[in-house]
């Protein structure tokens, strides 16, 4: 009998080890990952935006189906296009730049469908701020880049969160819409 414990677990410490040898870090890639919000404009239009400036890693186990992922992105970064409302977004009226330049979204949650990753639940830190936000993934793959000759792997994911939550109310007694609209495109190249 104790033969048989001792080997019992001596393979679930050999499992463990093998299952912790499938988890791949991967590099965050600025080329092919933004994050964009859209807000709506007093119902006539939407206002959207983006941050130009962002880095971060995914550590990610497809046999395991776990992952984890902390990217940031710089909040002086914002470019709607428009060099004045970009100076508005990052006035202490709204993403308050000059205080809370880092904007950030930490994982500790990977859902799969079968083989693909359908939802990612983390933790947003805006405004100084953190708070929960779950990710729903329009799209999920990973494929081997003919270019970078390594794995990649990523996605099209999206949220809508109350701005409120975090402190940014400029606006919404006036009518400024409440939810934001958060896509976030994300690619990362196994290290």
């Amino acid at each position: 009998m104790r033969t048989s414990l001792i080997a019992l677990a001596a393979a679930a410490t050999l499992a463990t080890g093998i299952a912790q040898a499938e988890t791949a870090s991967y590099a965050i890639d600025p080329t092919h990952t933004f994050v964009t919000f859209e807000i709506g404009h007093f119902g006539a239009a939407v206002n959207r935006g983006r941050f130009d400036k962002k880095e971060g890693s995914v550590q990610f186990d497809r046999a395991g189906k776990t992952g984890k992922v902390e990217i940031s992105f710089d909040a002086t970064s914002i470019n709607t296009g428009t060099p004045a409302f970009d100076k508005h977004l990052q006035s202490a009226d709204l993403f308050n730049a000059a205080q809370h330049p880092k904007i950030s979204f930490a994982s500790d949650k990977f859902v799969f469908n079968g083989d693909k990753v359908s939802e990612v639940s983390g933790q947003l830190t805006l405004l100084g701020k953190t708070g929960p936000v779950t990710f729903k993934a329009n799209q999920f793959n990973c494929y081997q880049s003919p270019m970078l000759k390594r794995e990649v792997c990523g996605g099209d994911f999206e949220a809508v969160i109350d701005r409120t939550q975090w402190g940014m109310n400029y606006g919404v007694e006036w009518g400024f819409a409440k939810n934001v609209r958060l896509i976030a495109q994300i690619e990362a190249v196994k290290q």
